[in-house]
């Protein structure tokens, strides 16, 4: 396979070395993120590999010449790489959300069109494997609603379903003890508005963190609420938190349906919900891929080795029998 070739213009000693990072660590992030190798004289990069992929590598290093005045950090890299991976072509502007994170956007199409699907319909599912921005968009998303005083509070819950620990054999209160389950959205939270203004707002009961038993007997008005690892929900408990929604709210559902961690032989609510309400009108889905994750560039490859690995013995499982 013949190599890709290309000179950077204009030579600039600080911009290459702002591009290649520390110990050329920017070049081993795109070399991974494209299965390529380069190799690097001075401003000529050889790129080799499957054609496609060189090109793409090409035209990433081109790109981060262009922005290397100042030094990339990793987080620059990553998500310029899964933009560049993707080519975020979508039908008009990309929906703006309001938050502290001006820069905070779809990085692929599938993103994308998740937070018009928020925008646009009162209940939405997203559905996928872990890193693809499920959760983090869905409360963007949220902060997006109540900054623009569409809704006047959040409400963030998932179920308090182990995984592989007991949570009676965990130390504290029931408040202590939920906790860890519910620090994911805490993070998005801080990230998103600000430690000290959230920590305002659950003050004033305008941000509400809860595990999805609290919700039974609850009607939710005027609020954006966010069902997060839906995929530990029972048939029932799904039932019932779609059920609390009131007038002038809005509500996402997120989960991954190859991570279950219900007890042998129990059926997964989202599982469930999917099926039942995919041709309800004003519940949107989408249904994110392994392209999707926005993670380091290994975790979409590892997503994609297990998803084959259970085709694999699905198929020898289906020869046995």
């Amino acid at each position: 396979m013949k190599p890709t070739e290309i000179t950077l213009h204009p030579a600039d000693n600080v911009r290459l070395a702002n591009l290649c990072g520390a110990l050329d660590e920017n070049i081993r992030q795109i070399e991974a993120a494209f299965d390529v190798t380069i190799a690097r004289r001075g401003d000529r990069f050889t790129i080799h590999g499957e054609a496609p992929q060189t090109h793409t590598a090409a035209r990433a290093l081109r790109h981060f010449y262009d922005q290397s005045e100042a030094p990339l950090s990793v987080d620059d890299i990553q998500l310029s790489l899964i933009e560049l991976s993707n080519q975020v072509a979508a039908a008009g502007p990309a929906p703006v959300l309001l938050t502290r994170k001006s820069e905070l956007h779809g990085r692929t199409p599938r993103q994308v069109e998740y937070i018009r699907m928020v925008q646009e319909h009162d209940i939405t599912f997203g559905v996928g494997p872990a890193g693809t921005g499920k959760t983090y968009l869905a409360v963007a998303s949220a902060v997006d609603a109540f900054e623009r005083e569409h809704v006047e509070r959040i409400v963030l819950t998932r179920p308090a379903v182990e995984a592989g620990e007991r949570l009676g054999f965990l130390p504290g209160d029931l408040a202590q003890k939920v906790d860890p389950y519910l620090r994911p959205l805490y993070d998005a939270l801080y990230d998103l508005m600000g430690f000290d203004r959230v920590t305002k707002l659950f003050e004033r009961g305008c941000i509400e963190i809860a595990p999805l038993a609290f919700m039974r007997g609850r009607t939710l008005s005027r609020a954006f609420i966010i069902l997060d690892e839906a995929q530990n929900t029972s048939p029932e408990q799904m039932k019932m938190f779609l059920t609390r929604i009131g007038i002038g709210s809005r509500a996402v559902i997120t989960g991954d349906l190859t991570q279950i961690d219900l007890p042998r032989g129990q059926k997964s609510g989202l599982a469930e919900a999917v099926q039942v309400l995919a041709d309800v009108r004003g519940v949107g889905f989408t249904h994110f891929l392994k392209e999707d994750v926005v993670r380091h560039p290994l975790v979409a490859r590892i997503v994609a080795a297990y998803e084959s690995h259970g085709q694999r013995s699905q198929q020898q499982q289906a020869t046995q029998q």
